[in-house]
């Protein structure tokens, strides 16, 4: 597994799972393991492309779940082939969506796995809708605890700002 910083890797065929993955909850597992699974079947490589900060905690300041260290050290765990690591700041933020279609040009996707809430580019102006308008995208379902509530890396800050430690770490998966 080799840790990279966006636009450095150039292939001729992937599976990429492109999320802020704050926590590498059982959410985001699952839509890396389904895009791990997916190059395998294509004999393709498999990315994760995440960011560091997580987007949220750059536009509001909210609280980061895992370091970057321990997030790439959670996500290799998974059997990734690459993980891209863009630096999520005010130039980042401000790129219009059609550079970051650019960027996953270049990566050959075959399939591009994320959760139905993806957005990316300036104001979130880019989403699900016009990812389909340049690759095969896979939305994963959300996932959902036994108790039937949806995981999320919301959830997961607002147990452990309740002092539900025990919970957040079943939901993280640890």
């Amino acid at each position: 597994m080799q840790t990279l910083k966006d636009g450095v890797l150039k292939l001729e065929g992937s599976v990429i799972a492109i999320g802020a993955f704050d926590g590498v909850h059982k959410g985001h597992q699952a839509v890396i393991t389904q895009a791990v699974e997916k190059s395998r079947f294509n004999q393709v490589p498999s990315i994760v492309y995440t960011f560091d900060p997580p987007p949220r905690n750059y536009f509001k300041g909210v609280q980061i779940l895992t370091t970057i260290q321990e997030k790439v050290s959670r996500i290799a765990k998974l059997g990734v082939d690459y993980i891209i690591v863009a630096s999520f700041d005010e130039w980042y933020a401000t790129r219009p969506p059609e550079d970051f279609i650019s960027e996953l040009s270049k990566l050959n996707p075959v399939e591009i796995t994320v959760g139905a809430d993806f957005h990316f580019g300036k104001n979130r102006e880019g989403d699900v809708n016009l990812l389909e308008k340049y690759f095969h995208i896979n939305i994963t379902p959300p996932v959902y605890c036994k108790g039937g509530e949806l995981i999320s890396s919301t959830r997961i800050r607002q147990l452990i700002s309740n002092g539900d430690f025990r919970q957040s770490y079943t939901l993280l998966g640890l």
